[in-house]
């Protein structure tokens, strides 16, 4: 009898399918069984597609994919159905993909197998119900799922492995996970779980040649499933003694493949005998493969990890000898994304004449390139700072360094320049002064004696780079015994949907109740934005991060020779400038932020700006106003003066009721508790005090 009449007779029929042609060679006995022609033929795809249930094609696809990527036979059963849908008959299907000349695609394959009728009656029954393996198919898509979706938020080589010995598979779950990876010619275990301690120890450094699965997976790409000890025995005799002892029934070792490359091997070892289905290892190939991905991702992100660290070590400095008299605290803060290095710096730089320079910056940007440039422009300002120049000349020769480095962009035609903020702060341990020259950056914040904290406000000019030939004229400010001075770039103040002044509110308290340690102080004003602290540079940083962040502190030290300072504020008022009348406002303001009394607050806010005002509209030149606070908190005297170099006073005048000016005098015989005008050498002084009560009138 015929092989052909021997499959007949036991309902089974011959098939080849051509992937790459689109077509189905039948028997006469395949034929009959899909509802065809019952005689032998050529068929197109999509006619003997249309004989499957469409849940079951698409159950085949996946299998047969399955199949091809490990070499071993497609098996699957399929329902039948007629042009209504109702299911006719269930057939099995066994079939081995046989890959197409070379040149061709992987996806290119023909299957060649058999189609077999099983005893499965289901009368009645249309292709809208799925009865066979439905459960089964339901628990497997929202384990995949969950375990996609795991795996998916992983961010470390730690992390994925613990999610991978966490998944609970549905119907079976292994007791033993082991990932292996590659070092040159050996294996290498990553991870293992379920296993005690030193059990990895034969397994750690094989080489590849060795007679073992995890090992031939990585030779071969291809999936090793043991459903037996005798299969492991019969298969790796060499090795078998090594996983003998650990009592296991089954093992598979998947291929960890990413890219086309494979990186390892993932085992998993069962206490109860598996077989291994088409669904079971289409779960495991497909658990392999988010694997893969997972560990390939965190494994860039570690490499990442390591070279912004190695970047921040190589460009951040570090904070240099002590400076007699004088304490320092310093933090950098990355952002959290890519490349955790970006545009912020700062510097502390020795001078020629002894002192000591301190620069605060950002570049434009987070990326590769704004810490490149940051890198470029710290060694700009450190060799013209070196050269001995005063902090307006600093600026200026770093804006023109940093306009003239410019970058191509992808077309190659126009070039890009990018700008950096920066203030340079030039000083004197001996004195207490600082220079500060400013480019476009935040104004520095200055904790007086009394723990108050005051945005000190400062001539400032372009950011770096915008104009070549720009200005910056500096500002003198003295920091008195106990005083700290606090520089920083915006990311300590705008992180958080903050702008500038929401940002210093948040701030603001930190600093006031800082209790003189400036390591701590530092510390806390990090994790106010970004929560505590993970790692160092030259202090904690934080995991998350929106922008970068850049921090100086720089005390004074109190002495019992030198008592802390009074609060006081020194502002020029130019008379080109007269929009820094409101600047001196909101300075005088922040001084006496916690004044007993609000309303003698804005009286001084009053006079201050009709002084300043009479200055600028009755003289040339510009208005210098100098405020002071003296005295315990509750029982302090206020001293506001306004100079200015004319020689002409001022004289008390009745204005009328439209009248527009002429009120000052009065108002300050209204308001204040003492004023007055002293002449001077070359011209004059106009002050006023307010003396603090601790019971303010309500």
């Amino acid at each position: 009898m015929r092989t052909e009449e021997v499959l007949a007779a036991t309902a089974t029929g011959l098939w080849r399918w051509d992937n790459r042609a689109g077509t189905v060679t039948l028997d006469a006995e395949a034929a009959r069984l899909l509802e065809l022609p019952a005689e032998p033929g050529v068929f197109r795809e999509p006619e003997v597609r249309s004989r499957f249930h469409p849940v079951d094609w698409n159950e085949i696809y996946g299998v047969v994919n399955l199949a091809v990527a490990e070499g071993t036979l497609a098996e699957a059963r399929l329902r039948i159905v007629d042009e209504q849908g109702r299911v006719l008959r269930t057939v099995r299907s066994r079939s081995k993909p046989l890959a197409h000349e070379e040149g061709c695609q992987e996806s290119d394959y023909v299957l060649v197998g058999t189609l077999q009728e099983v005893a499965e009656p289901q009368p009645g029954t249309t292709g809208a119900h799925t009865p066979i393996t439905g459960d089964w198919r339901r628990s497997r898509e929202a384990f995949l799922l969950d375990a996609g979706r795991a795996l998916a938020e992983a961010r470390s080589t730690a992390e994925v492995l613990r999610v991978a010995y966490s998944l609970s598979m549905p119907g079976f779950s292994p007791d033993g996970l082991a990932v292996f990876g590659v070092e040159g010619e050996r294996l290498t275990i990553i991870g293992h779980h379920g296993h005690n301690m030193g059990d990895d120890g034969p397994f750690s450094d094989m080489p590849l040649e060795t007679d073992y699965p995890a090992a031939e997976v990585v030779r071969t790409g291809r999936a090793v499933y043991l459903p037996s000890p005798d299969d492991y025995r019969d298969r790796y005799p060499a090795t078998w003694p090594l996983a003998r002892r650990f009592g296991r029934r089954s093992w598979a070792f998947l291929p960890l493949i990413v890219a086309g490359r494979t990186m390892g091997t993932w085992m998993a070892g069962f206490r109860h005998p598996v077989s291994f289905s088409p669904d079971e290892r289409s779960v495991l190939t497909t658990v392999a493969r988010m694997l893969a991905q997972a560990l390939a991702r965190a494994g860039v992100a570690e490499t990442e990890r390591e070279l912004s660290l190695g970047l921040q070590r190589s460009m951040m400095p570090s904070l240099g000898p002590d400076i007699p008299g004088m304490t320092v605290a310093a933090r950098y803060v990355p952002t959290g994304g890519g490349l955790q290095v970006g545009g912020d710096w700062y510097d502390m730089i020795p001078l020629p004449n002894g002192r000591i320079a301190l620069v605060i910056g950002d570049v434009q940007g987070h990326d590769v390139r704004a810490a490149g440039l940051m890198g470029q422009l710290r060694i700009a300002l450190r060799a013209y700072a070196s050269e001995g120049h005063p902090p307006d000349a600093v600026l200026s020769r770093a804006s023109r360094f940093l306009s003239g480095l410019t970058d191509a962009h992808e077309d190659g035609d126009e070039p890009e320049t990018r700008f950096a903020t920066c203030l340079y702060a030039e000083a004197d341990p001996e004195t207490g002064t600082l220079d500060i020259a400013r480019a476009g950056h935040p104004d520095p914040v200055v904790m007086t004696g009394d723990g108050t904290a005051v945005i000190r406000r400062t001539e400032g000019g372009l950011p770096l780079g915008v104009e070549a030939a720009a200005d910056y004229p500096a500002t003198r400010i003295t920091l008195g015994a106990g005083e700290t001075i606090m520089l920083c770039t915006d990311g300590l103040i705008e992180t958080g949907g903050h702008d500038l002044a929401t940002g210093w509110v948040r701030l603001r308290p930190i600093l006031e109740r800082h209790n003189g340690d400036l390591e701590k102080l530092a510390d806390e004003l990090v994790e106010a934005v970004h929560g505590p602290p993970s790692h160092y540079t030259t202090g904690p940083l934080a995991d998350r991060r929106e922008d970068d962040i850049a921090l100086l502190l720089l005390r004074r030290e109190a002495s019992t020779a030198h008592p802390a300072a009074p609060r006081r504020t020194v502002l020029t008022i130019a008379q080109a400038e007269p929009e820094r009348i409101a600047a001196a406002r909101t300075l005088l303001r922040e001084m006496l932020h916690d004044w007993a009394d609000p309303e003698q607050v804005d009286s001084a806010v009053l006079m201050l700006s009709e002084m300043a005002t009479n200055v600028l509209v009755h003289t040339d030149g510009d208005a210098l106003m100098a405020a002071q606070a003296t005295g315990e908190r509750g029982e302090r005297r206020l001293r506001v003066e306004v100079s200015d170099g004319s020689d002409e006073l001022p004289h008390k005048r009745r204005p009328g009721e439209m009248a527009s000016s002429g009120r000052g005098l009065v108002l300050m015989e209204m308001l204040a508790d003492a004023w007055g005008v002293d002449p001077r050498g070359s011209g004059k002084s106009i002050w006023f005090e307010l003396y603090e009560s601790s019971d303010p009138v309500p």
